[in-house]
């Protein structure tokens, strides 16, 4: 159990998310990572689960070091400076799937 619990622990966030998949995924053994992974990667199968989890080594490694704050900022600083009217992205935030606080503080960074 240690030994799980290290292995896990060093994969960090994404090791998380692998775990939770695995464990509503049904199945034990190698059909539970088959299973997770292809339902991690949605349309694209295993190699998109796989690419899900290399994509959250990077974030959860940038929000470790920056926070969520600094990260909101710079990602809508960049929406504007690709072209992107304030507008537009006050519209992309009210139709994602995250929570009224969050909807709130983003259109409170892209008002300032």
């Amino acid at each position: 159990m240690d030994k799980i619990v290290a292995t896990v622990a060093g994969l960090g966030i994404p090791g998380l998310v692998l775990l939770v998949a695995l464990s509503v995924s049904g199945f034990a053994g190698a059909a539970a990572l088959t299973t997770a992974l292809a339902a991690l990667g949605g349309p694209l199968g295993m190699l998109g689960g796989i690419a899900l989890l290399g994509v959250l080594v990077v974030m959860s490694h940038g929000i470790s070091k920056y926070g969520f704050d600094k990260i909101y900022e710079a990602v809508i600083k960049n929406l504007l400076e690709k072209g992107e009217t304030k507008d537009s992205i006050r519209e992309k935030i009210e139709n994602y799937p995250i929570s009224k606080d969050l909807k709130r503080k983003l259109k409170e960074l892209l008002a300032n």
